[in-house]
């Protein structure tokens, strides 16, 4: 791992635009690496990851147990509901009211799931997540359900001008607070390619997974999603 190089040109970003380094968090990505990588980032300290699939994240958390919190990063699907809510301490992937209903119902309590709202902001194929113009709807809506606790959104630049996307996503998270009358602290922008650009921008939390751990030795479709 690369820890300590990562953790430094993220702090040097912050500091250059004139932003305590520990207002950004670093979530390590484990998608596609083996339990053997979870062990050494738990071993290291690391104590909440990311992962995209349901079922990769169930079998490596029946290998390491149940010290790590994990952020489930990708596409929410509506047969994995109740598993990924009794895996996943945080979903940051959530991009439809109808499913953040669902998902509140299938949450047994009694502490509301943290949740963040997904933004499409690049008007690219095959991407999920709410565009801007539905944002305060949907976050609304899930602001109202009883299971879930709305912190902030999560969004995937595209890779010509990602600071874009980023500067829209905060701007949207800054009406999304007026509308709601609340803050809403988590901004999670920023991957291996692009989090320099994003932190920049104000994100609180960026995702690593590459630069962290190395090319994943596994294709992302090995355990079936």
């Amino acid at each position: 791992m690369r820890l300590e190089e990562l953790r430094a040109r993220i702090a040097a970003v912050a500091t250059g635009a004139g932003r305590d380094p520990k207002s950004v968090a670093l979530l390590p990505v484990t998608k596609g690496h083996p339990v053997e990588t979870v062990r050494a980032a738990v071993a290291a300290g690391l104590l909440e990851l990311g992962e995209n699939y349901v079922q990769e994240c169930q079998a490596k958390q029946d290998e390491v147990g149940r010290r790590v919190r994990w952020h489930l990063l990708g596409h929410l699907q509506r047969n994995k509901l109740r598993r990924a809510v009794r895996l996943f301490s945080v979903i940051e992937s959530l991009d439809e009211a109808d499913l953040a209903g669902s998902l509140s119902a299938a949450n047994p309590g009694p502490e509301p799931l943290p949740v963040l709202l997904e933004l499409e902001l690049t008007g690219l194929p095959r991407r999920t997540g709410v565009p801007a113009d539905d944002a305060e709807r949907v976050a609304e809506r899930i602001a109202a359900l009883p299971g879930l606790s709305l912190q902030g959104l999560m969004t995937v630049a595209a890779p010509e001008w990602p600071e874009r996307e980023f500067s829209r996503c905060r701007e949207v998270a800054a009406a999304l607070e007026r509308a709601l009358g609340r803050r809403l602290p988590v901004l999670s922008m920023g991957m291996s390619h692009d989090f320099e650009a994003a932190v920049a921008e104000g994100s609180t939390e960026v995702r690593i997974g590459t630069l962290l751990f190395g090319p994943r030795p596994q294709p992302p479709s090995a355990f079936g999603g």
